[in-house]
């Protein structure tokens, strides 16, 4: 049965090479194998999809052929090594019907046939990877919002070449393995006969150009492993596991290329006095039954650091809960706030002399 790669990423059939990609990053952000949560399985299927699609020649050949080639062969589709028809072999249960052994690269035939005998492509430079820190703040940072600076070791794009990977004074040279042409034309023999096919240059990687003296700093590679540090906000009322996103924070691309981005996970430390839950905070009050009688003010400490004074009102149950409206967490993106639930444990009396039983036997006849 024939994946459906556009429903894997949740985009539409005409989506733009930037929908799919935001789509990718945020399903990959969320299954990746190494988070709380994540899905290995999901996460593979996610960027077998992504690497169909984000390719226009393989996504062509996709949304043609896909029916077709879904049922051939046994390995079925692997874009792993950019053929996508690289993972078929003939041998076994295939569509050809017979056992035709190991004949190579079937791969390279069909490849020929469906239109990569018809030119090279050149080859992309790799945008760099994303990067995940955790940040860990206290609840009244979280109720206030802060500036937090987290420092870490990435590669940055080298500044002794500007991530080129050779000085552009030195200039470059032609390629003599392809003659410029940053492609190479080879002959295959296969059952089916000979066939010729061209390939990106391996040497010069499809540019066509050698540099004429690679950068002493990174060796050629653009770039180097240094300390970065950022400075992000915190906005007030941010949640436990919630995500900053830092564009280009990442690791720095390769020769130049687009960086990736930094994930900062937000962990927020348990509070000694109070628990939250969504935008409301809990805590509990000891009171005495001296201080309910006589309807006292009871003091009260905020999560904002200041203090409030409450009454009791007149027939609540202390097992119950007293709600205090907007004195909770800040709704995030400035929406007003959440409340504060206190939960009484009320302390009996020491135990009473003669005259304090009067006192009390009395008022038990006034109840």
């Amino acid at each position: 049965m024939k994946k459906d790669y556009y429903q894997i990423l949740g985009v539409n059939k005409g989506a733009s090479q930037e929908q799919i990609k935001e789509s990718f990053r945020k399903l990959a952000h969320k299954y990746h194998p190494d988070k709380a949560g994540g899905d290995e399985k999901k996460f593979k299927e996610i960027n077998e999809a992504y690497q169909v699609l984000s390719n226009k020649e393989k996504r062509a050949r996709y949304d043609q052929f896909g029916d077709a080639f879904g049922n051939m062969g046994q390995g079925g589709f692997n874009y792993s090594q950019g053929n996508p028809f690289a993972g078929f072999s003939a041998g076994g249960g295939s569509a050809f019907g017979g056992d035709f052994g190991d004949f190579g690269d079937l791969g390279d035939i069909f490849e020929t046939f469906f239109g990569g005998g018809g030119g090279g492509k050149r080859k992309s430079k790799r945008r760099g990877a994303d990067l995940e820190a955790i940040q860990e703040i206290s609840l009244e940072e979280a109720f206030k919002g802060i500036n937090k600076e987290i420092s870490y070791n990435a590669f940055e794009k080298c500044a002794t070449c500007s991530g080129l990977g050779y000085l552009e004074k030195d200039g470059t040279e032609k390629c003599s393995h392809c003659d410029g042409k940053g492609e190479i034309k080879e002959i295959k023999r296969t059952i089916l006969g000979q066939f010729a096919q061209i390939r990106l240059c391996p040497k010069c990687d499809g540019s066509g150009k050698i540099p004429k003296k690679t950068c002493s700093q990174c060796s050629g590679t653009g770039k180097i492993k240094k300390k970065k540090t950022v400075n992000f906000f915190i906005a007030p009322g941010i949640n436990d596991g919630q995500i900053i996103k830092i564009i280009g924070a990442g690791e720095a691309g390769e020769k130049g290329a687009e960086s990736g981005d930094l994930y900062i996970r937000i962990k927020i430390i348990p509070h000694h006095v109070f628990q939250r839950i969504g935008n409301d905070l809990y805590t509990q009050k000891e009171i005495s039954l001296i201080d309910i009688i006589l309807n006292k003010k009871i003091e009260i400490g905020v999560i904002s650091g200041e203090k409030i004074n409450i009454e009791i009102p007149e027939g609540f149950y202390l097992q119950e809960k007293l709600s205090i409206p907007n004195e909770g967490m800040p709704k995030f993106e400035g929406r007003g706030r959440g409340n504060l639930y206190i939960q009484f444990k009320t302390k009996t009396p020491k135990k009473p002399n003669q005259k304090a039983k009067k006192i009390l036997e009395d008022l038990e006849r006034e109840l």
